[in-house]
């Protein structure tokens, strides 16, 4: 059945919904952290919700998801349970239909759906034992799966005068562990449309999420140096397939070992940070084993600039850069790939602006180049197909967001949070062309889009 909507009518259900929760008494983000730690949203998100941490947000995160305040023995807060929801709903329009569909049961343009509607064990388990395990209903696909998964043990000591944090981080995504909102799990947008084209072109680390296990060991000296050691293997088939996550593309060869390295620094409400994190791993394309492997190696670069001192002007700036370099023998033996080495190279860089915590907007540009490929990014299919054989994408977004609740002075409690946002996306470049890059008369900018949404937590 086809799902289309009235672009006022959804206007109409999301003020509904806004000024419903704006008389509740019940607002807060991440409502299992907020209620464990009694403390507003405010304090560890830059928008008082949302995936965008502050120094405190990624201090409780190193910590293990473990600190907590102590409600007193009559409180019926000891007993409440480490457990949230969420709930993501949107509208989406291109520019451009869709031919046949933006998806199954989706119409060719102006879709609302249900995102994905998300249970969480989320917080403290024992003192140095903390979890934040993510299972999702997704509302396009219509299945089931297990998303972010990231289960900890978190300690401390003393080594030369200083603070040393270590701990274990057992999970299943690379940088799904990661402090910073650089990398490809947390990295902006932070939501986006599933009924939206988007480039065919992504490297290894952004596609292994759900699909793999890992644990790695880390350590952040003097609230200064952080590092993170690991690696990850594919789950098997068919537990990939009891959690939803089974793809059939790749499947790592052995273990794939992953590192994350980030100096940091806060002065005075200037907060600094530069890194680096990578992975190396061997596959078997489409889990094939008699062709040998593919060898892929990514090596990352990132930047992080927060102005905190004051919180009712909040500035970010963003910046991230990968390197993937691929030994393509196996795929190029079985006929799937035309040469046997290339490369993709992405940058993604962002600027932010928070008024009190509330409003905010968002800026990004991103880019991939890479080697051209006529069987990679082949022009059998239209709109996800590249004419010119090449994986090249330039994109320009906006997001504005309003959420109303997470502050100290908020009349709330820890139950409930919302946000409210719109992003706009604009295509320069698409899978390697501008006019006609599919073969099939599809322009670049066909593929631009108006994503409306509101992210409901309690």
């Amino acid at each position: 059945m086809k799902n289309t909507v009235n672009i006022q009518w959804l206007l109409g259900l999301m003020l509904f919904t806004m000024s419903y929760f704006y008389f509740s008494s019940y607002a807060h983000a991440v409502p299992s952290f907020a209620r464990q730690t009694g403390m507003p949203c405010s304090s560890c998100h830059v928008q008082s919700f949302g995936i965008g941490l502050t120094p405190a947000g990624r201090n409780f995160k190193l910590r293990g998801y473990t600190a907590k305040k102590d409600y007193g023995e009559k409180s019926f807060q000891r007993y409440v349970p480490p457990l949230s929801a969420m709930i993501l709903g949107s509208f989406t329009h291109t520019n451009d239909n869709h031919p046949g569909g933006a998806a199954d049961r989706f119409g060719s343009n102006n879709n609302a759906t249900i995102d994905e509607a998300s249970l969480f064990l989320a917080g403290r388990i024992t003192s140095n034992v903390g979890t934040f395990i993510q299972g999702t209903y997704d509302g396009v696909e219509n299945i089931g799966l297990l998303d972010n998964a990231d289960v900890r043990f978190a300690n401390h000591t003393n080594f030369s005068n200083h603070d040393l944090v270590y701990g274990v981080t057992v999970n299943n995504s690379p940088t799904v562990s990661d402090l910073w909102n650089t990398t490809p799990t947390w990295g902006y947008p932070w939501s986006e449309s599933p009924l939206v084209p988007t480039p065919s072109a992504g490297t290894l680390i952004d596609s292994l999420g759900g699909q793999v296990v890992g644990a790695a060991a880390y350590t952040m000296w003097n609230n200064l140096l952080y590092i993170e050691a690991g690696g990850y293997t594919s789950l098997p088939r068919n537990i990939q397939r009891g959690i939803g996550t089974f793809e059939g593309e790749n499947k790592i060869n052995n273990g794939a070992p992953y590192w994350r390295v980030a100096l940091q620094k806060d002065w005075n409400g200037h907060y600094g940070a530069i890194g680096s994190y990578g992975m190396q791993a061997n596959v078997n394309p489409q889990w094939i084993r008699g062709a040998g492997t593919d060898s892929y190696t990514d090596f990352g670069f990132d930047f992080t600039y927060q102005y905190l001192a004051n919180p009712t002007h909040i500035f970010e700036l963003t910046a991230t850069y990968l390197r993937e370099h691929r030994d393509l023998k196996a795929s190029y033996a079985l006929g799937s790939a035309e040469k046997k080495h290339g490369s993709l190279d992405v940058f993604r860089t962002r600027a932010g602006y928070t008024y009190q915590q509330t409003y905010s907007i968002n800026l990004g540009f991103s880019q991939s180049t890479g080697t051209k490929d006529n069987i990679i990014y082949s022009a059998e299919d239209p709109i996800s197909g590249s004419v010119s054989g090449k994986p090249n994408s330039q994109a320009f977004t906006a997001e504005v967001s309003y959420t109303p609740f997470g502050k100290s002075t908020s009349y709330s409690s820890t139950f409930m949070n919302l946000r409210l946002s719109v992003l706009y996306t604009h295509y320069f470049r698409f899978n390697g062309g501008y006019h006609n890059y599919d073969g099939f008369l599809r322009n670049s900018y066909g593929n631009d889009s108006v994503y409306l949404n509101g992210w409901l937590a309690f």
